[in-house]
């Protein structure tokens, strides 16, 4: 099993820098971020975890150059996003930094996406949260066109482009209805997650990891009736606190990657949680 990490990088704890060097010496397979580009004073969403909202959440770095700088620094450790808030960007922008950094970075790239949870972050970006699901899936059909082999136009709900020269490409090849990079969606589990998973996406990011034994076999079955090959599907438990148990667990329903979660701290705290992670190595 592929063990990868993540974490909230922010202006207070260890650098991309030091912590890609230190992933990758150590043997980690991969570095995920995650985003959040302002979190509003007045704000009324209560934080999904209960009580008052961590401090990191509002001092988070924009993923896309803290993992610049991650990818010009390793050879081997993968990148991603954990998750890109898709709908707090524009899509044409968007498409240009993910293929950049997945072609600076040999194709180590993963898009992980979701629809978020913070309505009043949203909304400063101008998103109707009803349907922010749908803006999302309108978004990464775009980018999917700029993303195409050949110039591609497209027609959607919330937007548009005309048929254009994109380049650099990402480097993954297409696969079924997915074109880009490594895409997984992260959210709770149910119908409407599972049916986009299947559309337009390589897999799964469920956070924590709780309930797979219920419902992969659900996500399986969306997966295979939208004519998805079975053995393609990717599920990848993130933001993980690991034992012995949990991981034998996940490796009993064939999962591959998982993703553990590191403190919001400094070096010597970050060093030292490594440390005990590399047991699971």
């Amino acid at each position: 099993m592929r063990i990868a990490t993540t974490i909230f990088l922010t202006d207070e704890t260890v650098t991309p820098v030091r912590l890609a060097r230190e992933l990758e010496q150590r043997g980690f397979a991969g570095l995920y971020l995650p985003e959040h580009t302002h979190i509003p004073v007045s704000r009324r969403t209560p934080y999904p975890a209960g009580g008052d909202l961590p401090r990191e959440y509002g001092r988070t770095l924009d993923p896309f150059v803290a993992l610049g700088q991650a990818a010009a620094v390793t050879e081997r450790l993968m990148l991603g996003t954990g998750i890109t808030l898709v709908t707090q960007h524009d899509p044409v922008d968007l498409a240009k930094q993910v293929a950049t950094l997945d072609h600076l970075s040999g194709g180590r790239f993963t898009l992980g996406i979701g629809y978020g949870w913070n309505v009043e972050e949203a909304a400063d970006h101008g998103v109707e949260w009803a349907t922010r699901r749908e803006l999302s899936r309108d978004r990464m059909a775009l980018m999917r066109a700029l993303w195409s082999a050949e110039p591609t136009a497209y027609e959607g709900e919330f937007g548009s482009v005309q048929a254009s020269f994109a380049y650099p490409k990402p480097v993954q090849a297409p696969r079924g209805p997915v074109v880009g990079p490594r895409t997984l969606i992260g959210g709770g589990a149910g119908p409407k997650l599972f049916a986009a998973i299947a559309e337009h996406a390589d897999g799964w990011l469920p956070i924590g990891g709780r309930g797979l034994t219920e419902s992969v076999p659900k996500l399986r079955a969306a997966w295979e009736e939208a004519g998805r090959d079975p053995k393609d599907l990717q599920v990848v438990p993130y933001a993980v606190l690991p034992d012995p148990g949990k991981l034998a667990h996940y490796a009993d329903l064939g999962i591959e990657e998982v993703v553990l979660q590191l403190p919001p701290a400094g070096e010597p705290e970050v060093l030292r949680v490594l440390d005990g992670y590399a047991a699971f190595l």
